[in-house]
């Protein structure tokens, strides 16, 4: 990820179980503009698989694990 995509939404859900992360997502998406990013703070290990099925059933784009990020983030670009 570079500069111009610099998130344009964080959620942050540490500390929350399976399926908070994925609903505070699915209930937040539409905050941001198509083409902008979202990152989830998200330290449930099931986070690691539902955040890329989510957006694979939601045909939304997962860009992966922001390593800049001082918690186990994940980036998702709103595609529609």
């Amino acid at each position: 990820m570079n500069a111009a995509e610099d998130p344009a939404l964080t959620l942050d859900v540490l500390g929350r179980l399976c399926p908070a992360p994925i609903i505070e997502l699915a209930k937040n998406i539409g905050r941001i503009d198509v083409g902008s990013v979202v990152r989830v703070l998200a330290d449930d290990p099931a986070a690691a698989l539902d955040i890329p099925a989510w957006c694979e059933m939601r045909d939304q784009e997962f860009l992966g694990e922001d390593a800049t990020a001082p918690a186990r983030a994940y980036l998702v670009r709103r595609a529609r």
